[in-house]
């Protein structure tokens, strides 16, 4: 992700906020422990069999990463540019390395499927340079601007077809236990309001909880 400046221009009206994406609880939590997953069948074949992969566990987490807390006062509504704040980043990362091999990308298309959204696959990250809104607010209230996205992290298992004679047989790359990632959902700006609850579990609750209402 290149940095650069970003700026958007939205209406914050009395009624309520809108959000530029409804994001909801979907897959949030651990995934119950388990036994490392294994291939279907102990033999391969070495000719067409490279890898086979398999994820063992997965969480979800809304993460705001650029914040900014604005109190409106009567007789102060109107139009405002604000520059937002990074609180944190979230990166894509295998076994802690933010080196993303081709190699990995059916590791991320596995997470994708599990989590029921599409994942970042390759070297990105949500930072960037600097995160300008242009929002009308027509209402006093205490609101908050965020830019955030769901962190998605977990564990996987990789085998590979070792050959024995005419035959292959998979083998665990990682018999002392099963590698890490990290990735992340499509990043989100929005505005939220202290007037407003926020369906819980959700990346607009996440921004609405550091207004502190």
């Amino acid at each position: 992700m290149s940095s650069r400046t970003r700026r958007t221009r939205r209406t914050v009206v009395t009624s309520g906020v809108a959000a530029l994406v409804a994001v909801t609880g979907l897959g949030l939590g651990a995934a119950p422990a388990h036994a490392d997953p294994v291939p279907p069948t102990i033999t391969c074949d070495p000719a067409r069999d490279v890898y086979w992969d398999d994820i063992v566990s997965v969480r979800v987490e809304p993460t705001i990463t650029d914040f900014l807390a604005v109190a409106i006062v009567p007789g102060t509504t109107g139009s405002y540019t604000k520059t937002l704040s990074e609180v944190t980043s979230v990166s894509t990362t295998v076994n802690s390395s933010v080196e993303i091999g081709t190699e990995f990308k059916a590791i991320f298309a596995k997470v994708s499927v599990k989590v029921g959204f599409s994942v970042s696959d390759s070297q990105s990250t949500t930072r960037t340079t600097t995160i300008s809104e242009t929002v009308n607010f027509n209402s006093p209230g205490y609101y908050g601007l965020y830019r955030g996205t769901r962190k998605v992290t977990g564990q996987w298992v990789r085998y590979v077809c070792a050959r024995a004679g005419s035959t292959g047989y998979w083998i665990n790359t990682s018999p002392n236990g099963p590698g890490s990632f990290t990735t992340f959902d499509v990043p989100e700006l929005g505005t939220v309001s202290c007037a407003h609850p926020e369906t819980p579990g959700s990346l607009r609750a996440a921004a609405r909880a550091r207004l502190v209402c």
